[in-house]
């Protein structure tokens, strides 16, 4: 179930203000038309009356139509009477459309007038007894008694309404509820209150935004009983009561309908509301097959089985379940299963990499990384060559004939080349798996993980410690050239960051297989960071799918804005060819900004990063959240540092930007 997030304390009283201040709004407006006769003025036209309420009440069923399935799903009493209420209020709301005057019927009766109190009636007893301490037992076994009776009321009611029978053909009235009927309408809207109290009791104890669209709910159909009872027919005040059923069901299918946003599923929109019963067995249900499905998942590993399906299945019949919870749960696993997967085959990517980081031997260094790989990978084989010979295994291999080759498949066996500055240095074998191009990928970007790890092992040695904790080509350079620039600490200097992120990486995540996001990546900074190389800058880190460069350091380059924006254009440039021949994946945005930061060696003594922070960097950030995808957004800066001739490009005006009070001025480099 979905719980309302808690709220600082001075956020809730502000709320609660805010809340019951809009409620107290449609009342203010009924009393200053009922205290200023003049402005209560007349509006009287059947026809618009007609198509409207007839159309409102007609969508304002479904709300009461998914509870009542959602009550018989999860066989709880409450939600069950609350589905009832909104049923016989949106029923008569119907009626009291079809009633109109002049449209159906020739002439307005009493079924016209008094349809909607006594729906709102109806609705109050069910509103103010959904409240109350319930056996769901007990009132799901009358429930089709309840269910006919409510239905045979509105369809003998309809009948004598349109056909014109006694005793509804009676002449109309100034108001639709007057005389007795004026007490009936002052004790539902009593009930209606009392419901909503107890609504509130219980949003208090256990909150939930599906309690709080009711309650709200209840309170405006009180109010809309108010003004049935006290306005005249056809005028603003009485027009007032139809706006405020209006709301009334429309706030409960909003609701409904942001819950369905956020959870992606329409299963438990209003678990929030049912008794503590239900909501116990619904959780213990929940439990006990995600526990079930977590032991069967292990056997599954051990067995090596393929699919969960049968798991599934074993699942349903232990449990009870309905066919279609049998299917959730069956994806449920399936997602489980590539998930778990694929959090071990990460892992061990990442372990990978915090391999390479220590400063071992490349023979040290594999059997590290095998110890790690292996659990998630099976049997991973890594053979290096020595003096010519290339062995693992027992199995011998011709490097020559491996780099000219390529990866294939050999039996049960994934061979690739491990390769080192584009020669081969060795060879890894990876176990296959029948029809799987996502394994495949996966063991691909294992070998590119075990070539770099080799290759940089080979260039801690050459270069020593220094070189640890840098991976860009300038850095190194930079360091080469001049070591005193390893010192922690950094300078004030004026640099050009670009930024370049992926919009709807993460939708995309979901819907896709984990080895077409790892190829995607790989493709994109396959062509994204040789773009920024080539054109002198470094960059500093991968963030997920995003990616930080620096221009005019650590080298300087007077010419750095320029540099920037025609490694912005040239990426978006390399990824289209990409991204035409992948139509469903995500584009890159670029944001560039230019100005000082505060540039350098930040960390330890042992382990630092090159790095740059300020606001320049900052804005960067930003100017990225504004492009749209294959768009470069630059900001004043930079583009006072181009040759206008010599680009096109348009302004997008001074943008206000999150984390910083002033505007920033950014435009669109479409070309250089």
């Amino acid at each position: 179930m979905s719980a309302v997030p808690h709220l600082p304390p001075t956020v809730q009283p502000l709320r609660a203000v805010v809340w019951l201040m809009h409620l107290l709004v449609p009342l203010g407006g009924l009393a200053l038309l009922l205290v200023h006769p003049q402005a209560d003025v007349l509006w009287h036209h059947p026809p618009s009356h007609f198509w409207l309420v007839m159309n409102v009440a007609g969508i304002s069923l479904l709300p009461g139509i998914a509870m009542t399935n959602a009550a018989m799903n999860r066989r709880d009493a409450r939600l069950f009477l609350v589905s009832l209420c909104f049923l016989s209020s949106a029923g008569f709301f119907l009626l009291h459309a079809l009633a109109t005057p002049l449209v159906l019927v020739d002439h307005a009766n009493l079924g016209f007038d008094l349809s909607q109190p006594t729906g709102l009636a109806i609705s109050a007893v069910f509103a103010a007894v959904s409240s109350l301490p319930l056996n769901s037992d007990k009132v799901l076994a009358v429930r089709r008694p309840l269910w006919v009776g409510l239905t045979v009321l509105m369809v003998a009611w309809g009948a004598a309404t349109l056909l014109d029978l006694p005793p509804l053909n009676a002449r109309q009235q100034t108001r639709d509820a007057e005389g007795p009927f004026a007490v009936v309408a002052l004790l539902a809207v009593v009930l209606y209150l009392v419901a909503a109290w107890r609504y509130f009791q219980l949003h208090r104890r256990a909150p939930a935004a599906a309690l709080v669209s009711i309650l709200t709910a209840f309170v405006l159909l009180a109010e809309a009983m108010v003004a049935v009872t006290l306005a005249d027919k056809w005028h603003l005040s009485w027009w007032e009561w139809h706006v405020l059923l209006v709301f009334a069901f429309g706030f409960v299918a909003y609701s409904a309908y942001i819950q369905y946003q956020k959870e992606g599923s329409s299963a438990g929109l209003f678990d929030g509301v049912m008794l503590a019963p239900a909501v116990r067995a619904v959780r213990a249900q929940y439990e006990s097959a995600l526990e079930e499905l977590v032991t069967l998942l292990r056997e599954r590993e051990r067995s090596g089985r393929s699919t969960v399906e049968p798991i599934a299945l074993q699942m349903a019949h232990r449990f009870g379940l309905t066919e279609r919870q049998a299917v959730v749960l069956e994806r449920a696993g399936t997602a489980l299963a590539a998930e778990r997967e694929l959090s071990a085959v990460l892992g061990a990517l990442v372990a990978v990499g915090e391999r390479v980081r220590v400063g071992l031997s490349e023979r040290e260094l594999l059997e590290e990384v095998l110890i790690r790989v292996r659990p998630a990978y099976g049997a991973v084989e890594v053979g290096l060559v020595n003096n010519g010979v290339l062995d693992v295994a027992g199995r011998a291999y011709s490097p020559a004939e491996l780099g000219a080759r390529g990866p294939y498949r050999d039996a049960d066996r994934l061979v690739f080349p491990l390769t080192v500055k584009g020669q081969v240095a060795g060879v890894v074998e990876v176990p296959a798996r029948a029809g799987s191009e996502t394994w495949s990928a996966l063991a691909a970007t294992l070998a590119n993980q075990l070539s770099i790890a080799v290759e940089n092992a080979r260039l801690y040695a050459e270069l020593s410690t220094l070189f640890r904790q840098y991976m860009s080509p300038d850095v190194a350079a930079s360091l080469l050239a001049d070591p005193a620039q390893a010192a922690l600490g950094g300078s004030i200097v004026e640099v050009t960051a670009l930024f370049a992120d992926l919009r709807g990486f993460t939708t995309f995540s979901e819907k896709v297989d984990p080895g077409e996001i790892v190829t995607m990546l790989n493709r994109y900074h396959g062509v994204a960071v040789p773009c920024i190389l080539d054109n002198g800058g470094t960059v500093v880190q991968f963030v997920g799918d995003a990616l930080l460069a620096l221009f005019n350091a650590p080298a300087r380059q007077p010419d750095h804005a320029l540099r920037a924006v025609r490694a912005g254009l040239a990426l978006q440039a390399a990824v289209d060819v990409i991204a035409d021949g992948h139509p469903g994946w995500p584009r890159f945005r670029v944001g560039i900004n230019t100005g000082d930061a505060l540039v350098g060696n930040i960390g330890s003594e042992t382990l630092r990063g090159f790095n740059a922070m300020g606001d320049a960097v900052n804005v960067a950030a930003r100017l990225q959240t504004l492009a749209q995808p294959g768009q470069v957004v630059v900001g004043e800066a930079t583009m006072r540092q181009l040759a206008f001739p010599a680009s096109i490009s348009y302004s997008l005006g001074d943008l206000t930007v999150k984390g910083r009070s002033q505007p920033v001025r950014a435009h669109v480099v479409a070309a250089l």
